[in-house]
């Protein structure tokens, strides 16, 4: 079981949405079941779930993991294909968003617009890469920092940009015969706690 997967096939993404097969990806995250045993859990007759089940593996949400016999009959035991799964903006080809219409640093929407462009290139790599069975060279990093004040944090930004765009013109061979464009993002915005802070009541007026 692979821990992430990225869904890109728009009736695939159509089908994980669904209430009932998204709490069945849930259940066989955990671990192998059969469709008589996500019956009970789910709260529905096994034939339904069972057709629900087969839908999902038809489009790759679901794998068979093992038979068993019980009685005369035997049992099919699925799971899922990845503990978690991530829709690809590619799913939704004709609205998805293109960062390149706009460039704004500043901006919370073209941040957004970053993010998705990384969730659907990095899938599609991640797919490449399977097919080919070949391993794909990515890297991340990720951290936390508390800025005492604005200016600080308008600071880090500064140093963080020269920094990186040095970074960039050191290393950056376009004629380079045989080299391989790679992109980079580096994001910053506000942790996002348990209640984000645009749903928090507020104050009374005195």
């Amino acid at each position: 079981m692979l821990d992430v997967t990225v869904i890109e096939d728009p009736e695939a993404a159509a089908v994980s949405l669904d209430p009932v097969r998204a709490r069945l990806l849930a259940e066989l995250a955990a671990g192998p079941a059969s469709a008589a045993m996500l019956a009970g859990k789910v709260g529905l007759p096994r034939q339904k779930v069972n057709y629900h089940l087969k839908t999902l593996e038809r489009h790759g949400l679901v794998e068979l993991a093992g038979e068993r016999r019980k009685g005369n009959v035997t049992e099919r035991l699925m799971r899922a294909s990845a503990a978690s799964y991530v829709i690809s903006p590619a799913a939704l080809p004709a609205v998805q968003p293109d960062p390149d219409r706009f460039r704004d640093q500043l901006s919370a929407r073209w941040l957004l617009a970053l993010g998705a462009r990384l969730v659907r290139d990095v899938g599609t790599l991640i797919g490449g890469a399977a097919r080919a069975r070949k391993p794909l060279a990515t890297y991340a990093l990720d951290g936390e920092v508390r800025f005492a004040s604005a200016a600080d944090r308008a600071a880090f930004v500064r140093e963080l940009t020269a920094g990186v765009s040095a970074l960039i013109r050191k290393y950056d061979a376009p004629d380079a015969e045989g080299g391989r464009d790679h992109r980079v993002v580096v994001a910053l915005h506000p942790t996002v706690k348990d209640r984000p802070a645009a749903l928090e009541p507020a104050p009374e007026a005195e």
